[in-house]
């Protein structure tokens, strides 16, 4: 036990260290963003530097799409210690950003000042949720989403926001509920079990080849990033035969090994669409990959990306 105990705390004082060198170097070395509306005709270009670290790619591209921008084109290197990338970004109409308030957004979510939100989350600084998340996963039918709404309507529940994916016959949602009388988020431990077990039982559709998941959290996690990890885990990818879809629209996607440079390439050429970026870093993500080196360009009617990978 006691040879347990100094593992553990070796272990623990080598990640503390490990942490406090990375809040050191991103202090000696802070983001810098650089926005420019005149070296492209079509686009505003966002250059981003800074020191590197896991899911920084993913949280760059996430504040972008939170912001309804189109990426067009996108240049990305985070091979070392250093991340330097080079967005351009349009608005949903297809026009420059030219809106201070968006831009001022972008520099304090991406340059010096995040550095400095991270170390305060880093030690427990959270904002309290005035709401109660529920995350939903189970068969999808006709009438799903209504009866899920009449349940929680008669468990006095009022929805403040939803949001809804369906693939392969599964939905996966995350809501956003508060106590109907009160307005805020729902604590009683008795009435969440109930609100679980009444939204599982809707949930199972008759379907028991594949369960149903009510989880009730206090956690503030991105809605879409959870949503990817949810349908991830739950592998709504893998497809049952459907004679009804058409192969012309399924996406070109190639990969190419090179075991001895320990990466792959991955190519990718589909029709372009709102979020696409942020869904194919999401999936790599969650596949456990890193991406070194990328270029983008979605500048016409159909998008090609091509990511240099690793293993995380």
């Amino acid at each position: 036990m006691a040879f347990i105990s100094e593992v553990n705390m070796s272990y623990s004082q080598s990640h503390y260290m490990d942490d406090e060198y990375e809040k050191l170097f991103r202090r000696m070395n802070p983001p810098r963003v650089v926005i420019d509306n005149g070296a492209s005709q079509n686009a505003t270009v966002i250059r981003v530097d800074s020191a590197n670290k896991q899911g920084i790619l993913l949280e760059v591209v996430q504040i972008l799409t939170d912001l309804n921008l189109i990426i067009t084109k996108a240049y990305i290197s985070s091979d070392g210690g250093w991340f330097m990338d080079v967005f351009n970004v349009t608005d949903q109409d297809g026009n420059k950003v030219t809106d201070e308030v968006i831009l001022d957004y972008i520099r304090k979510s991406l340059g010096p000042e995040s550095c400095f939100a991270t170390t305060m989350r880093s030690v427990g600084v959270k904002q309290t949720p005035d709401h109660t998340a529920i995350e939903l996963m189970g068969s999808d039918r006709p009438g799903l989403l209504s009866e899920v709404s009449a349940v929680l309507t008669n468990l006095k529940c009022n929805i403040v926001n939803a949001e809804v994916w369906t693939h392969n016959m599964r939905a996966a949602a995350v809501m956003h509920v508060t106590d109907e009388e009160t307005g805020s988020a729902i604590t009683d431990s008795q009435r969440l079990s109930l609100i679980k077990e009444l939204l599982c039982n809707v949930l199972g559709g008759g379907n028991r080849k594949r369960g149903a998941k009510t989880v009730v959290t206090d956690d503030s996690t991105h809605t879409d990033r959870r949503l990817h990890q949810m349908m991830f885990d739950d592998r709504d990818y893998e497809r049952v035969d459907d004679d009804d879809f058409d192969e012309k629209q399924r996406p070109n996607v190639d990969v190419v090994n090179w075991s001895d440079k320990d990466y792959s390439v991955v190519t990718i050429e589909c029709r372009d669409r709102p979020k696409l970026v942020f869904d194919t870093v999401c999936t790599l993500t969650d596949m456990q990959y890193v991406v070194f080196h990328a270029n983008i360009d979605a500048e016409g009617p159909q998008a090609y990306q091509v990511y240099i990978i690793s293993p995380l």
